[in-house]
């Protein structure tokens, strides 16, 4: 599912150079327009956390599924028809799907990496990297083609919806639907639930029992209101702006690197794909390569870093003076952009009970990074040109650097972590590259 998430959303990205053209759109109203994504899903993320918590994710990422479906059919109409109006509504039902989608698809592999006691939150975003850089090619080929938007959008719809409709029973773990758990949440149980869970073999069939022995019940009122309540907690909002800055990097690429290499190196649309791809290659060799980082030197520290090489790799793209040089500021960018998003999801899913609303609530911080990013660099973009205009992402860079302590892995009291499940049993029963907690682990309550 994050394989299919960055197909689906890099197929069209890579597009919107035609689209900008078929609309005949000024790069600022192109900003505005893509503000509607951005609505859609602050709107969305605000309400995902009381929503997994009370109906469990199943639900919600099925209505996330119905969101994509019509929003790609309308992201393909309203080029075709000449219509700005149905190409915001269908920019706008994507935000929904993937705010929804994504807090649901979060907290289910937070829950993984809790259970398994190593890192692995970053593969998982991995695959939404490599489903990004399968969408971008298939974008510039089809860009190539002249394959026109519609067709190629309508056919990404009609396939991911039939891949998430037959996959969503395998992979969310509602174990106790209705009463706020889906994997990774750590309420209730599956006598408690009436519900079988819907992963089975050794690790499956473990999942609901494990952090069910281990965490406190809660009756519904009060998880419901926490839910609500993660928005008064400072970590988390800390945390919130960690994610502010990483989805304004991230964000700010998908929606201009390829315009920026259009405008600014007078390249076709197929090289703007291209170096698009090479941004989320790299970020794909960094989200592999970078849970071997986080369980040796923390999070901390390789959130430091890097927000340092973002800063360098766009500082670079910013002002190569050939597209070669560019292109080597666009990997460095890709490799600081990486982590961050995971690391931060992580760290907001500390204690499975509160995982859903701290995700919900960073996610938020997400929205907010996209709501403002599309018009602020649009109406700079208009002024000194999209590639400049992107330099203006280092603010962002700077501020997630120093605040990265929050993200500090922290013991939540009451709850056990389970034992770590070896990926590679040596024969003495350890289990090689699991992490146990450090100095970059505190108790809740503790100052981080």
């Amino acid at each position: 599912m994050f394989a299919l998430l960055g197909i689906t959303m890099s197929s069209w990205l890579s597009r919107i150079p035609s689209i900008r053209d078929a609309l005949d759109l000024s790069t600022s109203t192109l900003g505005v327009v893509l503000l509607a994504g951005a609505v859609g899903g602050l709107l969305t993320v605000t309400v995902a956390g009381p929503m997994v918590t009370r109906w469990g994710g199943r639900l919600a990422f099925l209505v996330s599924a119905a969101a994509f479906a019509v929003g790609f059919v309308l992201l393909g109409v309203g080029p075709a028809t000449g219509s700005v109006a149905l190409l915001a509504t269908g920019i706008f039902l994507s935000g929904v799907g993937a705010a929804l989608g994504n807090v649901v698809l979060n907290v289910e592999s937070a829950g993984v990496e809790r259970r398994l006691g190593r890192t692995v939150l970053p593969q998982f975003h991995a695959a939404f990297s490599i489903g990004a850089v399968i969408g971008s090619l298939l974008g510039a080929a089809c860009a190539w083609a002249d394959v026109p938007v519609a067709v190629q959008l309508v056919a990404t719809a009609v396939l991911a919806t039939a891949w998430r409709l037959h996959a969503v029973r395998a992979i969310i773990h509602d174990t106790a639907r209705g009463a706020g758990a889906g994997a990774g949440t750590g309420t209730g149980s599956r006598a408690d639930a009436g519900v079988e869970p819907a992963v089975h073999g050794t690790l499956g069939d473990a999942v609901a029992d494990v952090e069910t022995v281990h965490a406190p019940r809660a009756g519904r009122g009060v998880r419901l209101g926490a839910a609500l309540g993660a928005w008064r907690e400072p970590r988390t909002l800390l945390i919130g702006l960690v994610v502010l800055a990483a989805a304004l990097s991230e964000g700010a690429a998908n929606d201009w690197l390829s315009i920026a290499v259009v405008d600014g190196f007078d390249s076709p649309e197929a090289v703007g794909g291209l170096v698009f791809g090479t941004f989320v290659a790299a970020m794909t060799v960094m989200r592999l390569a970078g849970t071997r980082l986080l369980d040796r030197f923390g999070r901390v520290a390789v959130l430091r870093a890097s927000g340092l090489t973002s800063i360098v790799g766009l500082l670079l793209f910013g002002f190569a003076p050939t597209l070669g040089l560019a292109g080597i500021g666009v990997v460095l960018w890709g490799f600081g952009a990486a982590l961050a998003v995971p690391v931060g999801i992580a760290a907001a899913s500390d204690d499975p009970r509160r995982a859903a609303a701290r995700v919900s609530v960073v996610s938020a911080f997400a929205s907010v990074a996209s709501l403002a990013a599309p018009p602020l660099l649009g109406f700079a973009a208009e002024h000194v040109g999209a590639r400049h205009a992107l330099v203006l992402i280092v603010a962002g860079m700077l501020l997630s650097t120093l605040v990265a302590g929050a993200v500090r892995r922290v013991e939540a009291p009451g709850y056990a972590r389970p034992a770590p499940v070896p990926s590679n049993p040596s024969p003495e029963g350890h289990a090689p590259g699991v992490r146990t907690p450090s100095s970059d682990t505190v108790h809740e309550g503790a100052s981080a």
